[in-house]
C-alpha cells in the first residue's frame, strides 16, 4: 500500500491505497502501513542492510510514518547485534537523526551517491588519491 495525496503539501488530502491503484491526479508520497509491515518481515533475517533514501516526504508529518518506520526497523535489527545497518545520503541521515535512532545504526554517511558508486565497484577520486599516497 501507499499513502497518496492530492498535492505536494503538508495540508494535502490523503488516502491509503494499493500501490497499483493510485487515483488519477494524485501522487504517492509515502509507503503505507502494510508496506512497512512487509518490510519488517522481509528484512528480519538480513545481515546487512543499506538505506539510501527515505520512504516518503518525511519533512511533512502526514508522510513521515513510512520513513520513520523503516528507520525503526533498521535500528531495532542493528541493536540486536546480528545486522549491519548502513545509512547513506543526506536525506536518509536527516531522517535517522530526526527519529532519534541514529545511535543505533552501524554506520551513517552523508555520501549516498558516492556510497552507491563504491558498492558498484567504481573508483572514487578521493579514495584513489589516498591509495596513491
Amino acid at each position: 500500500d501507499i499513502i497518496v495525496a492530492d498535492k505536494f503539501d503538508k495540508d494535502a488530502e490523503i488516502q491509503v491505497v494499493a500501490s497499483d491503484a493510485i487515483p488519477a491526479g494524485w501522487m504517492g508520497l509515502d509507503n503505507g502501513p502494510d508496506s512497512t509491515a512487509e518490510q519488517k518481515e522481509f528484512l528480519s533475517d538480513c545481515k546487512t542492510i543499506i538505506m539510501n533514501g527515505p520512504m516518503g516526504v518525511f519533512e511533512f508529518e502526514k508522510f513521515a510514518a513510512g520513513t520513520f518506520g523503516i528507520v525503526n526497523i533498521l535500528a531495532d535489527l542493528s541493536s540486536k547485534g546480528d545486522t549491519i545497518t548502513i545509512i547513506g545520503g543526506g536525506d536518509s541521515v536527516a531522517a535517522t537523526e530526526l527519529s532519534g535512532r541514529a545511535g543505533d545504526m552501524s554506520h551513517i554517511s552523508t555520501g549516498g551517491g558516492a556510497s552507491l558508486e563504491l558498492l558498484e565497484g567504481k573508483v572514487l577520486p578521493g579514495v584513489a588519491a589516498l591509495n596513491d599516497a
